[in-house]
């Protein structure tokens, strides 16, 4: 009985002989496989930029975020109409006392009332000057709406409660206002005329924390304007504002107090504004560029994927005698599908390489523009590479089945 004939050595293709006929595969048509990468790049690209963007976007509004903001809380009021006579203006709902109320409040630094004037009173540098006050406005304020507006004085003093008691004819000068009317020293106590009426320049500011509209104003003491002007004007941007300065923390708080404590018998009067919470803004700003541009990045991963898997059954179409040759040779179906699909999944690496780098650059590039601060995640840009490996992989699945289940006998005849 003749011995039976050992089974010859099973074939084998090492990972080095499967990656470099993959490379030499990508190679053969390096401007198809470039255009292949192309829908891959655009994807991981936008994928790394967007997620780099959004936290580079949401570092800058911490930054815009100031502690200032963070801190101040304003009031409105809604003056009463009954009982007034037509053609002038209803008394504010801001008691004569406020600044001591809002002060008494736990949490607040500092805080007044303030409004602009009625009217447009003329200024002039002598009483009988022309009109200099144009692009100039005139504020009424409280010492506390004063002190919460944190002014940085250049010259002389604030106002303060004396002034206010007193209706005194004194006026404090924006840098920009002391300029156009002519005043460079308060040694020799200068005065301005607003309305042909002398005011005392007391002090001079450059600027302020709160309420920029300051930087270009007079500001008086609020009960020198009752008296001079009348009551505040009823529109919302003309009418009584109260401006407080909190502790770092407290300002919804005080915002959920001050309504009563301003007036406990009407506390509806008020409408008391915090401060916008930065963590819901970070999330919507977040949230809108995120949904938006990921949605892009997934189109040119769909896109990329698509190219790459019809590339890669073209490839396989062409190839059918090579196909043929290899099997006769001995390759296996495994051994086919390997090849063809490590080219895919090669160029999907390859294209999310290029894509991740082209990501970091758009993203450094567009904060080096803007002068703010490149915020990139180790844990979304890493593994960007890996997306663009399996969107490859998946890709090239079903060329590489078709090919491994080409029949070789047909492959060499060419049919």
């Amino acid at each position: 009985m003749a011995r039976p004939t050992p089974p010859g050595p099973s074939s084998r293709l090492s990972p080095r002989d499967l990656l470099s006929e993959a490379l030499s595969g990508l190679l053969q048509r390096p401007g198809r496989s470039a255009l292949t990468l192309l829908g891959t790049v655009l994807g991981i690209g936008a994928f790394v930029a967007v997620l780099g963007l959004t936290a580079t976007a949401t570092g800058r509004i911490d930054e815009r975020f100031s502690l200032t903001r963070a801190t101040t809380v304003t009031v409105t009021d809604q003056p009463r109409t009954d009982g007034v006579a037509p053609g002038t203006n209803p008394p504010s709902d801001f008691p004569a006392d406020a600044d001591h109320r809002i002060a008494a409040i736990d949490g607040v630094r500092a805080g007044g009332v303030w409004w602009p004037v009625p009217g447009t009173p003329t200024l002039s540098r002598r009483p009988d000057g022309p009109d200099e006050g144009a692009g100039l406005s005139v504020l009424a304020a409280t010492p506390g709406a004063v002190a919460a507006m944190e002014p940085t004085l250049t010259a002389g003093v604030t106002l303060d409660p004396f002034v206010q008691d007193t209706a005194q004819p004194v006026v404090l000068l924006s840098e920009a206002a002391a300029a156009r009317l002519g005043v460079s020293r308060l040694d020799a106590q200068p005065a301005v005329f607003i309305d042909r009426l002398p005011y005392t320049v007391a002090g001079v500011y450059a600027d302020v924390r709160r309420g920029p509209g300051a930087l270009l104003s007079l500001i008086v003491p609020a009960g020198t304007a009752l008296e001079h002007f009348g009551n505040p004007a009823p529109q919302p941007d003309r009418g009584a504002q109260g401006l407080v300065a909190t502790r770092i923390g407290a300002a919804p708080v005080v915002a959920a107090q001050l309504p009563l404590a301003l007036r406990p018998d009407a506390p509806t009067a008020f409408t008391a504004v915090p401060p916008p919470d930065p963590h819901g803004l970070q999330d919507t700003v977040a949230s809108d560029l995120t949904g938006l541009f990921l949605a892009l990045a997934g189109i040119c991963l769909l896109v990329g994927a698509v190219g790459i898997a019809n590339t890669t059954l073209v490839a396989v179409l062409e190839r059918t005698a090579e196909i043929g040759l290899r099997r006769s040779l001995g390759a296996r179906t495994g051994h086919i599908a390997a090849q063809f699909l490590t080219e895919s999944t090669a160029l999907g690496t390859l294209g999310g390489l290029i894509g991740t780098g082209l990501g970091v650059v758009t993203v450094v590039g567009v904060a080096a523009a803007r002068d703010w601060t490149a915020v990139l995640q180790p844990a979304t840009t890493l593994p960007a590479p890996l997306i663009g490996t399996a969107v490859g992989l998946l890709a090239g699945l079903y060329p590489a089945l078709r090919a491994a289940r080409t029949d070789p006998l047909q492959a060499l005849h060419g049919t």
